[in-house]
Parts: structure tokens; sequence; C-alpha cells
């Protein structure tokens, strides 16, 4: 169904079944696939692909180049019907690909609302994204990896697969990670070790100045204490029930995982 609002170049492919709402604009030898839904205001420049069972939010932009929901680059995947799911007011730079998920990975990608993805930025497979996360030029994110609100992600940084990255962290340009980076946390070298907490972050998010002090000191107290990490981290949960910042943390690092954690150096 396309809405008569549309505004649809005479050179795009609209194949039959796609769902295009109200106000969106297609342009120039863009391609839609049958399995596609375009909410209302959404733009896909000119030479864009959106293929497969995919969703876009409203308000959303796909820049020149880029290819949305073609079929993943997992050699496990038998052209089975998986998904890819975007919300609203994402910007998607010229040459971003955006992976369906696989049957083995939950055969969903999601990306939430409010990200920016630069130029040749690649979200692979099973990716879980949240929201207002910011993807530099280049970035590479392997297959089942979650992005937590409010992340920054550096410029031709890579990310390895089943890695999380937590809440309002921020992984340096050129970093590769391969293990979990803690909310809030900044990681830098080539081999991804955190290099504290991400406080410029916080503080342009006006946090309690409060809190940002009790952050500091768990995560100091995480990371040269005694005992195992999780052990200190079941007694952070403890001593500052009352600040939700540590508590990010902390559950976060208590959660089931299939990585270990980025620690300092």
């Amino acid at each position: 169904m396309i809405d008569p609002s549309a505004d649809i170049h005479p050179t795009a492919v609209i194949e039959d079944g796609a769902s295009i709402g109200a106000g969106c604009r297609i342009g120039a030898f863009s391609v839609v696939g049958s399995g596609v839904s375009l909410a209302e205001n959404v733009v896909l420049d000119n030479h864009v692909s959106v293929a497969g069972v995919t969703s876009i939010g409203a308000g959303s932009r796909v820049w020149p180049f880029a290819s949305v929901g073609s079929e993943p680059q997992d050699l496990k995947y038998s052209g089975e019907k998986t998904r890819v799911e975007i919300g609203q007011n994402n910007m998607i730079r010229e040459y971003v690909t955006v992976n369906p998920g696989t049957a083995g990975g939950g055969g969903l990608t999601r990306i939430g609302d409010g990200n920016l993805l630069m130029m040749q930025v690649h979200v692979a497979h099973d990716c879980l994204v949240g929201n207002n996360i910011v993807f530099a030029n280049g970035v590479q994110v392997a297959g089942h990896v979650v992005i937590e609100d409010n992340a920054v992600l550096g410029s031709m940084a890579g990310i390895h697969q089943f890695c999380r990255i937590g809440q309002g962290a921020m992984v340096g340009g050129g970093a590769i990670v391969v293990n979990d980076v803690i909310p809030y946390g900044t990681v830098v070298s080539p081999r991804g070790t955190l290099g504290g907490l991400n406080l410029i972050g916080l503080k342009r998010r006006g946090l309690d100045k409060a809190e940002l002090n009790g952050l500091r000191a768990a995560y100091k107290e995480l990371f040269t204490g005694e005992g195992t990490l999780l052990a200190r981290a079941e007694a952070l949960r403890a001593e500052m029930p009352g600040n939700p910042l540590v508590q990010d943390v902390v559950e976060f690092v208590l959660s089931n995982s299939d990585r270990s954690f980025c620690t300092p150096d």
C-alpha cells in the first residue's frame, strides 16, 4: 500500500506488497522490497536499497547508497524470513549496511530511536541497538552485539560478536572491543582497555554531582578492590543502593554475558 501523499521518483522501484506511509519521499533509483514497511515521513535519498522484512520508523532518513535488510553475512543463513526493525528519527548515512537477524540469533536486528549512523557503518545480524547512539564513520559491529542507550562509538571502532556496550559508554576511535564495556565507561587503546568513565557525557546530561562522585568511587572499588569482579559488584549493590548510576553498572556486570569485561590497564 502506498499512501497517496508519498513523493516517489519515477525511477524508484517499489515492489508489490511494500507499505509506504504518508509524507514519505523516495528518491531516484531507490529500491524498496515487497516486505518493507516505511512509516510516515521517512526519506530515502537516491540509490537506497531497503530489502527483506524491514520496518523503518517515522521521521527517519536514509542517505544514498545505504543498504538495509539485505541477507546477513552469515554462512549459516539459509534464506529464512528474519527481520530488521528500525525506530523513529534515525539518520542512516551513505554506504551504511544493516543486516537482518538469523534463525540462530533470534531472527531480529533492532535499532531504536534517534540514532546517527555515519558513513560506512556496518551493523551485522542479530544486533540489538538502543536509542540516541552515535556511530562515527566506519564503525564495524559484528553479529549478536548489544549496544545500550546514549553510547558513542568513535570512528573505525570494531566491536566483536556477542559483546555488550553499556549505556553512556564511549569507545575511542580505532579501538577493537573484544569484551563487554560497563555503562559510562570509556575505551581506549587499539585493543580496547578501559580508560576511565565518560564523565563529560554524563555532565552534559545534567546528572547530579553527588551521583557522579559516587560512580567514580564505585569504579575505583570495582576494578581495584579485593576479591573477584563479581564479588566486588555484589558488594557495591549493597553499599550504594540509592545511586542509579552505580546500580546500572552493577546490574550490567552481574547479568548474563558470553564475554569477559574490558578492564583498565
